[in-house]
């Protein structure tokens, strides 16, 4: 083998031990490069540390033209987490996504326990077993208590957001906000546009795109505001 072809087979990952990069510094210089091929927008500074955080996230730029802000949902968001309020998660990948240490930073009190989801939980089977229906809908009804002045966290069960919404218009349940993205074909644009019709606060990605990865970022990217504009 020659010196060249040799050297054209070299594993990409010496280049970069040639040349590291700290882990905090590769995350700075994502989000400059997110900055500088933004295009213009008619966000707010805080839409926009939500809207980057999810385009970090995905790496597509649609995030702009697709994420929606109820009025004061961020400034919602940020009050709900300094008092301490309760999370709903409608799957465990979001529940282990939200990170405690961020939650702490906000507000000490918080641990992992304030973050709730109720998929896996036994009666919740048993019920949607019986019904023939999804477990996210026996799991949100489960979690009225916490979304009456809560955060819900949708990522994936339109089925969930929809339950959500009718508790919203029929209970009287008023939930401090409504991360609305749960992702998928059936079902799912309808459930976001029903929740963005509600006089609530909420912060969705209109479309079908959406997922935990992406509910995780906006909930990190409002911690991170909180923790900023401080009390």
């Amino acid at each position: 083998m020659s010196e060249e072809t040799r050297e054209a087979a070299r594993p990409s990952i010496y280049e970069f031990l040639d040349n590291p990069i700290a882990p905090e510094r590769i995350e700075e210089m994502s989000f400059e490069a997110i900055d500088r091929e933004r295009g213009e927008h008619n966000m707010t500074p805080e839409q926009w540390v939500v809207t980057r955080r999810m385009i970090h996230t995905t790496a597509d730029f649609g995030m702009i033209d697709d994420v929606r802000f109820s009025d004061g949902a961020i400034e919602s968001g940020i009050a709900a987490f300094r008092r301490k309020c309760q999370l709903y998660s409608d799957s465990n990948m979001i529940r282990a996504g939200i990170s405690a240490a961020r939650l702490s930073l906000v507000n000490p009190g918080y641990t992992k326990d304030d973050v709730h989801c109720y998929i896996a939980d036994p009666e919740v089977a048993k019920e949607a077993k019986a019904a023939r229906l999804p477990r996210s809908l026996y799991a949100a009804r489960r979690a009225k208590n916490i979304l009456d002045g809560g955060v819900a966290v949708i990522g994936n069960a339109p089925v969930a957001l929809m339950e959500i919404s009718r508790m919203i218009a029929e209970d009287g349940v008023r939930p401090a906000l409504v991360i609305a993205m749960p992702v998928g074909f059936i079902h799912v644009v309808e459930s976001k546009r029903e929740l963005m019709s509600l006089d609530i606060p909420y912060i969705a990605l209109d479309g079908r795109r959406g997922g935990s990865a992406l509910a995780v970022s906006v909930v990190h990217s409002l911690l991170i505001l909180a923790g900023e504009h401080g009390e």
